[in-house]
């Protein structure tokens, strides 16, 4: 039997045990049934490797399948700053829901698809996934290991510890404090199924322990496309990252907030050190490419294949014809440095000051490009259209027939699930923020030059350099850029750490649980800015004629530099001329500190009371 895994999954998920097994997409033999039953299960590592496998589609998500859209890019995280929508903006949770539990009616032991609160950028109030990895630990420890040898026992319960880890993680992010269970716990155990939380600091101290075993115990190879241990680490530098920032910014604990980041590093430099990865491939090929086989900057990816009928359909959603809904507002646009490693303001690059997308594409850095189409489309709500996960073919079929790979739910473009660029931005951020507040060692210009200087040092591809398009200078400790729009409290090393992430990972998974961690929620609210609410400067006349008909009299305004705002009245089409003005675009309505956590449902405080026990409401809610 063979053991090398591709992630390709069906849309159903891995059975826990007693229930029948989907049967997941593998190089191997179909699956049967996993039962309970030492004699018929738990038996050697290929019954360990195979209940594993079963994590792999709920924490390894990539494009997700069909049309699903949960923890994607593109369609999974479309609240944040970046981007902004006609009409009033999507609001945050006002009022404590009805029910916060999976909408899925199956039991604990079938699991359920992904589920995501795309306002919290994580899971609802389901422990399923914490119970699988405990069964998995307990079935290890009390039926497998006499029958392991101590690396493989060791090996597999890192595997168990770090997927509980990345549970908690996230029920963390969302919820703050959770209720911790480290033990499979039986159906009338009323005491502990129905306990209160327990403390975030509490619960992310045991998480931290399962880390640091899981980095220790791990294997470094387990097969391609297998979680291993570079893997892993690369995981816990984002998952500890974001926790200790979360507890320094949040001025929740300074000793834990030391721990957690000192391990974002540790985790990290186990995959920089390795010198098994690196920046060798161009930006653009990681999103769009139909295998990322072999890529040196991917990790761990996830592969799709027709034949199989496992497709996806993010690429789809940046084809040039789809629409998003939500698209890079001016905001986010003036946040993207110009090639001479300046910001627009203070940059002496022709063109640097002009807002056009064809100055753009030429001036600003590189990842531009690679993640905008050239020229205004009206699909997008802001003109600037994203293709940052469609390839360069995709878009000469904008008013044809689109191939199956790019129209639809048909695409098969391998999806990263895992890069290096993360690493490093986790690493540097990291230890600037130690070095910042915990007296730790100061960043070196060969630390920015082993992180962000390396990303910046991508290869271009012909087409690219065909637009003109140039490398970024390399960012040095002695000319940070002088950003007019630097918050105040927010040193000038870690504002230029910032931006590299927001450059580096739009449409992905990062920015709205950024600005959790960075406690700057309030950049949501869009009164702070009316370049939230505008586009890219655009002649529309020449560049989208199509948008002037008589249904958009009164529809199509540009903004002018000073200010001026112009309105089409079906006769001044000559006039439009500057930043597009997003279709009658508002702001959400007004939010608090409340919405960096979740509330938990009102059904399962009333579950709660109805057994005789008490579950503390989230905080400020």
């Amino acid at each position: 039997m063979k053991h090398h895994i591709k992630l390709i999954y069906s849309l159903a998920l891995a059975c826990v045990l007693m229930a029948s097994c989907n049967k997941e997409v593998l190089d191997r033999p179909p699956l049967t049934d996993i039962q309970d039953d030492p004699t018929k299960f738990w038996r050697n590592e290929d019954d360990a490797r195979l209940f594993a496998n079963g994590f792999y589609p709920n924490y390894f998500v990539g494009y997700n399948t069909g049309f699903g859209t949960d923890y994607t890019p593109v369609r999974g995280y479309t609240f944040s700053d970046d981007l902004t929508a006609r009409n009033v903006q999507s609001n945050f949770e006002s009022t404590v829901p009805v029910s916060r539990a999976p909408s899925s009616t199956a039991t604990i032991a079938t699991l359920e698809a992904p589920s995501m609160l795309t306002q919290y950028a994580g899971p609802t109030w389901n422990f399923a996934w914490v119970r699988k990895s405990n069964l998995f630990l307990d079935r290890l420890q009390n039926i497998m290991e006499p029958k392991l040898a101590p690396e493989a026992y060791k090996h597999w319960t890192a595997v168990g510890r770090f997927f509980r880890g990345f549970e908690y993680s996230r029920l963390v992010s969302v919820f703050g404090d959770v209720p911790y269970y480290d033990k499979v716990l039986g159906d009338t155990d009323w005491d502990q199924l129905y306990k209160d939380r327990d403390s975030r600091g509490f619960v992310m101290d045991k998480v931290y322990e399962d880390f640091k075993y899981a980095l220790a115990n791990m294997r470094e190879n387990d097969g391609a496309q297998n979680l291993n241990k570079y893997i892993a680490a690369a995981f816990i530098s984002r998952l500890m990252l974001f926790e200790g920032t979360f507890e320094h910014y949040h001025n929740l604990d300074a000793v834990r907030a030391k721990k957690y980041l000192e391990l974002a590093v540790e985790a990290a430099e186990v995959v920089i050190n390795s010198n098994k990865y690196n920046f060798t491939r161009d930006f653009k090929s990681i999103f769009s490419s139909e295998s990322l086989a072999g890529h040196p900057e991917v990790l761990l990816y996830r592969t799709y294949d027709a034949t199989l009928g496992v497709t996806h359909s993010i690429g789809s959603y940046q084809n040039g014809t789809e629409s998003m809904g939500v698209d890079a507002n001016l905001v986010f646009i003036k946040s993207f440095l110009v090639n001479d490693g300046k910001v627009w303001q203070n940059s002496t690059t022709p063109g640097a000051a002009s807002f056009t997308i064809g100055d753009l594409i030429k001036t600003r850095d590189p990842r531009f490009e690679a993640s905008f189409i050239d020229r205004a489309l009206d699909k997008s709500t802001t003109l600037l259209y994203g293709y940052k996960f469609a390839s360069r073919e995709a878009i000469t079929f904008i008013g044809k027939t689109y191939p199956a790979a790019w129209g639809s739910n048909t695409n098969t473009s391998d999806a990263p699930v895992i890069r290096l660029a993360e690493v490093v931005l986790n690493w540097i951020e990291a230890k600037a923020v130690l070095a910042e507040y915990f007296a730790g060692p100061a960043i070196t210009q060969a630390d920015l030059n082993k992180s962000i200087n390396a990303i910046r040092n991508r290869p271009l591809d012909a087409a690219a350099i065909a637009k003109g398009v140039q490398k970024t200078v390399p960012l040095t400790l002695a000319t940070l850029p002088d950003d007019p729009a630097r918050d105040a409290d927010v040193p000038a090393l870690v504002w230029e750490i910032r931006r590299e992430r927001r450059m580096e990972f739009v449409f992905e998974h990062t920015r709205l649980l950024d600005l959790k961690r960075w406690k700057k929620i309030q950049y949501m609210d869009f009164s702070k800015n009316p370049d939230y609410f505008l586009g890219p400067w655009v002649n529309v006349k020449a560049e989208v004629p199509g948008v002037l008909t008589a249904t958009n009299v009164g529809k199509v305004r540009v903004k002018k530099a000073d200010g001026t705002v112009v309105t089409y009245n079906g006769s001044n089409a000559e006039a439009l001329v500057g930043f597009w003005m997003v279709e009658n675009a508002s702001n959400r309505n007004s939010f608090s500190d409340a919405v960096y956590m979740s509330p938990v449902g009102q059904n399962q405080i009333i579950q709660y009371k109805e057994r005789g026990y008490n579950l503390t409401q989230t905080v400020n809610w």
